[in-house]
Formats: structure tokens, sequence, C-alpha cells
């Protein structure tokens, strides 16, 4: 009689050794771990390490993943632990992907959020379909977010620690991109139990800091980036009142940000005045008061919908929504326009919403997330 196979950590009914995962590396203390952990598990573990940019330069950066120094940690961890280990040039696919595009972003007066993109268009795709190349059962990375069966299938589920959930940062997951992914450190309590594991596995990366500045953004100076990309980014205008009145003039749009108001340069005024909206093409900061910054509306398209229903399949969804990632959710009702669009109404109106930004649905009660997309100017 056949000895029947229980399901694994991983969910596939063969045991460990029979299961090949491959784990994406950054070098960081996360992904170590995950790889460690998977590899003492007794998986077959294959590490892969994404050269997203020329590191030449940022090979002493701390703070950034995917540079030089990164690069070297993944791989010393592999060797000690006796796994493979490969890096894959993807410089340039990082640069038409996810670089040219947040450029280009900022440029017409929006704030992107280039991690998101990495995810959408460089990990979960071109290096998933490296791990299914490879003839890995799935792929495992050190984000903390939790993948949960539901009735329907896969769920994608907030971290069990939500002060270092990264939901805002992977809504764009599709399903079935869900189906093939795993994260096995979603379900830890705090980032001292990642540590702890690191320094259980004796890895030198167990005390590494975390990566907090976009990689390709040095000490999170955007200007001096879209400079260097597009020449003449950095055009003088004016920055304007609400009713068009110049009160002063700027070095360029792209030093701005929606809702900011230390470092405008405009003095004598009765009242603080806030940046409302940024006119790239007049060449214009758009300031007001601070209740000028108030949105209860707001047009989101791009989206991606993870729920067990077709999203236009119902005129209104109560959802919470997360509109940038250091906030928790809030109520609001979905309205769909289209399969891929919809507007978003705030129950409570929140400052600063700004084009360019990510408007992630989670359910109303509970950890489950609904994906998300894309917030634009609209009409």
């Amino acid at each position: 009689m056949a000895r029947e196979i229980g399901v694994n950590s991983l969910g596939f009914a063969k045991p460990p050794a029979e299961t090949r995962v491959v784990v994406a590396m950054s070098g960081g203390v996360d992904s170590s771990v995950v790889a460690a952990e998977l590899h003492a598990q007794g998986y077959d573990v294959i590490g892969v390490t994404l050269q997203l940019y020329d590191h030449g330069a940022a090979l002493a950066k701390k703070g950034a993943c995917c540079a030089g120094r990164d690069i070297h940690d993944a791989r010393r961890v592999a060797e000690t632990l006796g796994f493979p280990h490969y890096v894959l040039d993807y410089e340039s696919t990082f640069k038409e992907a996810v670089i040219d595009e947040f450029a280009d972003a900022y440029l017409a007066g929006a704030t992107p959020v280039p991690c998101i993109r990495c995810n959408e268009r460089v990990k979960f795709k071109d290096l998933l379909e490296t791990a299914r190349d490879l003839e890995a059962d799935c792929m495992a990375t050190g984000h903390y977010i939790q993948r949960r069966e539901g009735a329907a299938g896969a769920e994608l589920h907030m971290a069990a620690d939500a002060a270092r959930d990264q939901s805002y940062f992977l809504f764009s997951t599709t399903q079935e991109q869900l189906d093939y992914l795993r994260f096995p450190l979603g379900h830890l309590g705090s980032k001292a139990e990642t540590r702890a594991l690191a320094a259980r596995h004796g890895l030198a990366v167990a005390d590494k800091p975390d990566s907090q500045d976009i990689c390709f953004v040095p000490n999170g100076n955007y200007a001096a980036v879209i400079e260097r990309l597009r020449p003449g980014a950095a055009d003088p205008g004016e920055i304007v009142d609400m009713q068009g009145n110049p009160l002063g003039t700027h070095s360029g749009v792209i030093h701005y940000t929606i809702g900011q108001r230390r470092g405008l340069g405009i003095g004598g005024l009765s009242e603080p005045l806030y940046v409302v909206r940024l006119d790239p093409e007049r060449k214009q900061v758009v300031v007001g008061p601070k209740e000028a910054l108030a949105t209860r509306t707001v047009p989101v398209r791009e989206i991606n919908w993870l729920g067990d229903a077709p999203f236009d399949s119902r005129a209104e969804w109560p959802m919470r929504v997360r509109i940038r990632s250091t906030k928790p959710p809030s109520e609001a009702i979905l309205r769909p326009t289209g399969p891929t669009t919809a507007n978003v109404e705030l129950l409570v109106p929140e400052e600063g919403v700004s084009p360019g930004q990510a408007c992630v649905f989670y359910a109303p009660e509970g950890s489950r997330v609904f994906g998300g997309g894309w917030i634009w100017r609209g009409n």
C-alpha cells in the first residue's frame, strides 16, 4: 500500500526535497531568511538576484536594494548554505519598465511609486518567468504579506505585523502570479523575529539595515535623478495661487510635491500655503490653503482586481482603501466605471492625494487585499 504524502509547507503534495523553489534574493535580511528557512526545511532552493541598474557608483551605498554590495551579500548567503545562486542582468528592462516611467511621471506632475512598477513589471513578470524556466514549482520572496487559500483560490492578505505590511506595494499582483508566489514571512509578528531567524541560521546579514531609499535614487534626491535622465527638466516657472495670480518663482516643477508646505519661498503671507496642484505644461506650481488639499472623490484606473466576482458586476463595492503606504486603510465606496476604472468616494476626505499614487483596496473587515489601481487626474 502506497504511503500517503501530506501537503508540505508550500502547499504541494510531495516531499520538500522534490519541490523546487526559486527565491528572489535582494541581499537583505528578509529574502536571505526565506532562502535559509526553505533550505533548512529540505526544499530544492535556487537563489536569483537581479542587477537592476549600473551599480558601479552604488557599490558602497547602503540603504538600497540590488546594488553591488547587495548582490555580493546574496551570493555569500547562498555559498554559505550551499544552494545555487544566479545573478541576472535586468538593467535595460528595469530602465525601460521602471526608471523611464518614473522620470516621465514626475515631469507630468505626478508622484510615482516605482517600487510597485518594479514588482509588477520586473520581479513578478520577467523573474517569475525565469523561475518557470528553471522548472520551479513556485517562487518565494521576502515581502511581508500573506497568501491564503480561499474558497475561490489563492487570496492576498495583509501581513500579520501591520508595521511591516507591504500590501500597498503588491496590489498589482495578478491572480495567476498569486497562484505561483509564496510569502513565507507574512505571518511573523515583528522584524525582530526575522532577525532572530537570520542569527539562528548564522547569516552575516542578520544585522544589516533595512533599505530606505528607492534603489536608483541616492539619498532620496528625486530631482537630481530626473535632471540627469531628462536634461532641461528643471525649467523655472511661476508659483501662483488658485486664481492664477503670481506669488513667486520656482526652479522647476520637479522639486515640488502635492501637500508640500516648506521651502516654497513665498513669505509675507497671512496664512500658510500648500502645493495643491502641479501644472507642468504651464510650468506652474499652484498653491492654496490647507482645506484645498482635501479630496473626497478619487478617479482610479489600471485596476487589478482580486475579488471573487468580476469588478464591474456591481454598481458599488464597500471597501477600505489606502492611498499612501504610511496611512492605515480608511472607509470608502468603489464605483466601477468600466472593467479597470472606478471612482473612489472617500467617506472621510484625505489631504494630499496626488496623481501617480496607488489606491489599494481592502475588505471592509479583516485582512484581505482586493487589489487596487492608479490615481489619475480624471476629466
